[in-house]
């Protein structure tokens, strides 16, 4: 019997370290992608080609107080993922719970599909004492609810570290065209610093990125205006510059890079609307450009990455046939193609603006530019950049408000072309 028993512990022994030494092995396993997705961080993610970024509001009707439900932003995550998108951007953490609910959606598909991904960079909304009002004082910040922004991006921070990769202190909050919010640069400066000061103490992830995102001037990209101690210094403790780029805007406001003579021009008006495209391009890299030499004359190594860009496809006034005449589906899908691809050879992110129509952000008027910087709109007709995607079948199955995804002016491309207007000052028939 004691012979027995020391057989038997021999071979217990023998089991016990095959399955220690599977163990191992299969640990340190390089192709462990549930391992190595559990620790993708801000550093691996951003400039990664594989992961395509984009701005992110779910918003349906013409009033952010109707907030999309979990299950309709879990449809929308799907849809975007379709799409190679694994980043998205939000823009507050607490006024409305969008931000939330995003979160829960996404977590709620990785435990259905954990192969899914999605990663966030969280927008903490800041602004001026007595913003949208006429008493507004720029010299001054709204504390409570700024305070109340942060420490919601800190609390979600902590409950969805997996997802959350970056805090974004801010949006267009510097910039000095943004008369009905902005604050001084020492504002930003103050919560980025409160936030790096966590991630050193632990509380939270030293993985963590903080930034702003703001229009490219506000680092000190334009004029001399806005270089200051203040901008210097945040420049320094930011992990990385998320800078916005507008051409659609300055066909309106700076317009000399958008417009030419095209009378006598044998060209069609398909060619002249790429060169003007392309003039676009090289204008926002233009931007990027002056950006980086001044952010860089401050902090050397600095990363910086597109955190805006973006085309509208309709307007009536300042943008459409009464104006520059930049807004129609197929500027946008030129833009979009062209900003991929430049910042894919870069290793820069790009968070195109955006993915969907929303509605809410100019009540007054159903057809200005803001409601339409979707490329999908808001009952789910992809629009011309992504006509290829459903052709692929990218979004067989997918919805959007229980509509199938399917392409703008029923895919007659012909029909489309004819939306198109020459980006010139003087016109031809």
């Amino acid at each position: 019997m004691l012979k027995d028993s020391r057989l038997k512990m021999n071979y217990f022994i023998k089991i016990s370290l095959s399955f220690i030494v599977l163990a191992v092995l299969s640990c340190s396993t390089p192709a462990d992608k549930t391992t190595t997705k559990d620790i993708m961080t801000a550093e691996d993610i951003l400039g990664n080609p594989n992961f395509q970024a984009i701005s992110f509001g779910g918003y349906r009707e013409q009033t952010r107080k109707l907030c999309p439900s979990i299950e309709e932003l879990k449809e929308d995550m799907k849809v975007l993922s379709a799409i190679d998108i694994k980043i998205i951007r939000t823009y507050y953490t607490q006024q409305f719970p969008h931000a939330e609910r995003v979160l829960q959606a996404i977590r709620e598909l990785k435990q259905e599909n954990p192969s899914f991904e999605m990663y966030v960079m969280l927008g903490a909304w800041i602004e001026c004492d007595q913003a949208f009002t006429p008493f507004r004082d720029h010299s001054k910040e709204n504390f409570k609810q700024n305070r109340a922004e942060i420490n919601k991006a800190i609390e979600l921070s902590k409950v969805y570290p997996d997802i959350i990769k970056i805090i974004a202190v801010g949006n267009e909050s510097m910039v000095h065209w943004a008369e009905m919010y902005s604050v001084y640069p020492k504002v930003i400066l103050n919560y980025v610093k409160q936030l790096q000061k966590l991630k050193k103490e632990g509380e939270l992830s030293s993985n963590l990125w903080i930034t702003s995102s703001d229009n490219f001037a506000s680092w000190g990209g334009g004029s001399a205006e806005y270089h200051s101690s203040h901008l210097s210094e945040l420049i320094k403790v930011v992990d990385f510059v998320s800078m916005h780029t507008y051409p659609f805007h300055d066909t309106h406001y700076n317009s000399e890079f958008w417009e030419f003579d095209s009378l006598g021009s044998s060209k069609s008006k398909i060619q002249h609307a790429k060169e003007g495209i392309i003039r676009a391009k090289d204008y926002a890299i233009s931007q990027y450009e002056s950006t980086k030499r001044y952010v860089q004359s401050i902090s050397p190594e600095k990363p910086i990455h597109i955190g805006e860009t973006g085309w509208a496809t309709s307007d009536h006034t300042k943008y459409g046939a009464k104006g520059s005449h930049a807004a129609d589906e197929f500027k946008q899908k030129l833009y979009y193609d062209y900003m991929r691809e430049w910042s894919n050879e870069n290793e820069l992110s790009c968070f195109f603006f955006e993915a969907f129509d929303e509605p809410w952000k100019d009540t007054n008027d159903i057809n200005a530019s803001e409601n339409h910087f979707g490329l999908i709109t808001t009952r789910g007709k992809a629009k011309y950049a992504l006509w290829s995607a459903v052709d692929s079948g990218k979004f067989a199955g997918l919805t959007r408000n229980g509509n199938p995804i399917s392409k703008t002016y029923s895919g007659n491309e012909k029909e489309l072309f004819q939306t198109v207007l020459i980006p010139s000052k003087k016109l031809t028939n």
